[in-house]
């Protein structure tokens, strides 16, 4: 039985994980050794139904540890400082799991901890989503990611050979697709938004009717932009203002400026109390990418209107630097901080509509493929793998 170590540290990690956990967790000859971190544990991005714990939980997933890790402040300090504890804490953690391989994702500061720690343990480290190319310093992790693993899969052909051209051997390199897609593609399947997403998860404002038409908003701090976050977030809070269009509206991530994204909603919130703006904090999955499905636009700086958006064909509006040179499809625009330009291309993507689907990031058969090599790949002493 080989024992398949995957650790989770945030909200989106989780989301483009969890077609591999179920996968594994149902492999006959694989084990799920699942810990959970970071902001996962903490009531200040999730609470109630909205909690990832309990969102991990009530999917059938049950954690073997749990890493308190984050230093509060959301600025670079606390963020080179969370990476610390994380480091310091998880050799523990995996020296009492004895995993067979690690597998880390994407390119948070958190999941850096992760990668050099199984790598010094001598644990083979597989990575998903490697060789993307993104904003800030997401692409320095990433890379530096790669270079600590032993096994890649990758979205797409460009990632892979520029994982490749990074110097890791071609034979340990795979085309698999990113697992989000997997759970998109189960939302097609089953579209229909089945819950009350204000009775489910709380939330903060005046209520809107989800069977209309609405748009998404998700803005997250650039870490190497943070001290101009509040100004960033108020362009964009101002430019749905005066649209005066529905829209439900999610909390930022950890990342250094966090606070200053928070608390210029919460001032935006007080003075102006727009009667068409929800805020919520957290959903799971399924549910997020329901409500973001049936969306008429997602605004704002997350890679989900870019990887998952292409996927469903959803106009988006990308706001800034945080996706700069990501590979994306023709449903996005790019705009800069500026309230005009902002408006004029939701306006635009509203009246284009949605868009024929595109495969940029996978077919929705991530999990499995990832699941099946993780149980056949041969695992050497010198940490090379071999199908």
């Amino acid at each position: 039985m080989r024992r398949v170590c995957v650790v989770i540290t945030s909200r989106a990690s989780y989301a483009r994980v969890k077609s591999v956990l179920k996968a594994v967790k149902e492999h006959p000859d694989l084990e799920l050794q699942l810990v959970v971190g970071a902001s996962l544990l903490l009531e200040k991005y999730g609470t109630g139904e909205g909690s990832g714990l309990n969102i991990i939980e009530k999917d059938g997933f049950t954690p073997l540890s749990h890493v308190y890790m984050v230093l509060e402040g959301e600025n670079p300090i606390t963020m080179a400082k969370t990476a610390g504890v994380g480091l310091m804490e998880l050799p523990t953690i995996l020296d009492n799991l004895k995993p067979d391989v690690v597998l880390t994702v994407a390119d948070r500061f958190e999941t850096i901890a992760t990668a050099i720690a199984a790598s010094y343990m001598n644990i083979p480290v597989a990575h998903l989503q490697g060789g993307e190319i993104t904003g800030s310093i997401d692409e320095k992790v990433r890379h530096a990611v790669t270079k600590f693993s032993n096994l890649h899969f990758v979205s797409n052909e460009s990632c892979r050979e520029r994982v490749i051209r990074m110097g890791e051997p071609p034979e340990t390199v795979f085309v698999t697709g990113c697992p989000s897609i997997d759970l998109a593609k189960e939302v097609l399947q089953d579209p229909h938004i089945d819950f009350d997403p204000f009775r489910k998860y709380g939330g903060v404002g005046n209520r809107i009717d989800i069977n209309n038409n609405y748009l998404v908003v998700l803005q997250h701090p650039v870490t190497t932009e943070y001290r101009n976050a509040p100004e960033q977030i108020l362009e964009t809070l101002m430019t749905v203002y005066e649209l005066g269009y529905p829209t439900i509206w999610f909390w930022p991530n950890m990342d250094a400026g966090s606070d200053g994204v928070s608390k210029g909603i919460r001032v935006f919130r007080e003075r102006y109390d727009p009667p068409f703006i929800y805020f919520f904090k957290n959903m799971a999955p399924i549910d997020f990418l329901k409500i973001a499905y049936h969306s008429r636009c997602i605004v704002g700086n997350s890679s989900v209107g870019i990887r998952e958006g292409s996927f469903f064909g959803i106009p988006t509006v990308n706001i800034g630097t945080r996706q700069a040179g990501r590979d994306r499809g023709r449903n996005t625009i790019d705009v800069d901080y500026n309230k005009e330009e902002i408006k004029r291309a939701i306006l635009s993507q509203l009246e284009n509509g949605r868009y024929p689907s595109e495969s940029v990031y996978g077919d929705g058969r991530a999990g499995e493929r990832i699941t099946q090599i993780l149980s056949e790949i041969k695992l050497k002493s010198e940490k090379r793998f071999y199908c």
